[in-house]
């Protein structure tokens, strides 16, 4: 059966009941409450900006969103969110979506952490970044009733989420600094990891290559 929380349907399929299942024995409760609840908010936020939004599409993205923060998947070579991408695009062409479908939900992972871009993007796009903003940062809680917020929250809830999810930030991106260059990650490595030096976007181009 469909679950409906806030007035937002989980829908049953096999495509929805394997991302579930992957997501909760990869991650911990934390970041599995907190990827439901992305999901919940981007679609309620796709509501109230009359956007149509495939649901299946945006529950694999808000889903696999934080899959390259989780000791199973992460990788030490690229962003954390490309890790999760990548996972989210070969299991969507593994249940047989399309690759403009994939391609859709690894452009929603891929740049969630990058605001002012996914919102000129698709819905099943723009919509993870939404979700994530609310949860997170807590942007455009107004779009959303103080009811169907405390559903979410009541089926999902988020103790002590602020100081976890910045530590489970940390946990996955340490071993690979070098990836948070020009992101809002690099802010979350300077806080909380001794020792770490941003890279400097005008040092690196004053002492280029370049003669002049």
């Amino acid at each position: 059966m469909n679950e409906t929380i806030a007035d937002v349907t989980i829908p049953d399929t096999a495509l929805v009941r394997g991302a579930t299942d992957l997501v909760r024995e990869a991650g911990s409760p934390l970041l599995f409450n907190h990827c439901r609840r992305v999901y919940l908010f981007g679609s309620l936020k796709g509501r109230h900006r009359k956007l149509e939004v495939d649901p299946e599409l945006l529950y694999v993205g808000a889903m696999f969103h934080d899959l390259g923060l989780t000791e199973r998947y992460r990788s030490t070579d690229q962003r954390f969110e490309v890790d999760g991408a990548d996972l989210a695009r070969d299991f969507l062409l593994d249940h047989g979506h399309s690759s403009a479908d994939a391609r859709a939900v690894w452009l929603g992972i891929a740049l969630h952490t990058t605001p002012g871009v996914p919102n000129h993007l698709e819905p099943e796009t723009s919509l993870v970044s939404a979700g994530v903003e609310t949860d997170v940062l807590g942007w455009d809680l107004d779009e959303i009733s103080p009811e169907n917020i405390a559903e979410v929250v009541e089926a999902h809830p988020r103790p002590n989420f602020k100081r976890e999810i910045l530590r489970a930030f940390t946990d996955g991106m340490k071993d690979r600094p070098s990836s948070t260059f020009g992101t809002m990650n690099d802010d979350v490595l300077a806080h909380f990891v001794p020792g770490f030096v941003r890279e400097d976007f005008v040092d690196i181009i004053m002492s280029s290559d370049w003669p002049e």
